[in-house]
């Protein structure tokens, strides 16, 4: 019976899968120096996938909580960008930075300094405990705030005259365009003053895009990659509301429950997935 399913099943792997070129550039920097050096050290996950980081180690990449656990001379920073702040700290203990930031999130960095030297008060739509956000927030100096809605108003001593507006790199344009629309209606008053930036990736975009589509058409979304990747949770969440959708990092996370009854099943990946891992779910869902 199970393979009688199995014979009915199509199986569609959506059309953008694999490393973004941001991660796929920080880590063919990161794997260059190890080599050359036997091995380095990362000041955080220099992208959030264990597998990956699995493969990293296996070359001498090992990964520092915090400037204070770095234990050598040099030390690469994760595609994710630090703060202008942490940088001085990693240089004031002498230690050589090689930067792996994605050109996008460096994108975004300088326009939040723009911003704030124009004397806008800074608002990222975005998750303020994520090290991309973090690092952009930096940027801005004290004069920046992230959040997920208008509520963070209320937090503020007064509501800045001027205003501008920026994203996560990894974010939902739909979603940022209501978080844009609902801070206009709350704040743009008269004398008032707003700037918006969209500092959305492309290639995340198109990688949204292509999942959507393919959801609309399967009855089952399989989203490969790690469970604490911000676009993959995205990637997750936007399949979700389409057709029935689920997390997996590796193809041993697959439960047989949820092929039941399914004829089209559809596969996507978050930006920091290898695509080793997609094509060993595809594999296994073949099989």
């Amino acid at each position: 019976m199970v393979a009688k399913k199995a014979s009915l099943m199509a199986i569609e792997k959506a059309d953008k899968v694999g490393f973004c070129f941001g991660v796929k550039r920080a880590l063919d920097i990161l794997e260059k120096v190890a080599r050359e050096r036997g091995g380095v050290e990362t000041l955080g996950a220099v992208v959030h996938n264990r597998q990956v980081l699995q493969k990293l180690a296996e070359i001498g990449v090992k990964v520092a909580k915090n400037v204070e656990d770095i234990s050598g001379d040099v030390v690469v920073t994760s595609s994710h960008g630090i703060s202008p702040q942490l940088e001085e700290a990693i240089k004031a203990r002498n230690i050589e930075i090689i930067s792996t930031t994605c050109p996008f999130v460096l994108r975004a960095q300088a326009a939040a300094r723009r911003l704030a030297e124009a004397g806008f008060f800074v608002v990222i739509f975005g998750d303020a405990e994520h090290p991309e956000v973090k690092g952009i927030l930096g940027w801005t100096k004290g004069k920046g705030i992230a959040a997920f809605d208008e509520k963070f108003l209320a937090k503020l001593d007064q509501i800045p005259r001027r205003i501008g507006i920026l994203s996560q790199t990894t974010q939902v344009p739909t979603q940022f365009t209501e978080f844009v629309k609902k801070l206009i209606d709350t704040v743009f008053v008269r004398d008032s003053e707003m700037r918006i930036i969209d500092t959305i990736c492309h290639d995340i975009r198109g990688r949204q895009a292509a999942a959507i589509e393919l959801a609309g058409q399967v009855d089952l979304m399989l989203v490969v990659g790690g469970h604490h990747s911000a676009n993959t949770n995205r990637l997750a969440e936007l399949c979700s509301q389409v057709t029935e959708t689920h997390l997996v990092e590796t193809a041993a996370e697959i439960q047989p429950s949820w092929l039941e009854n399914k004829r089209h099943i559809g596969v996507t990946a978050g930006a920091s997935t290898d695509e080793q891992i997609v094509n060993e779910v595809l594999r296994v869902l073949k099989a």
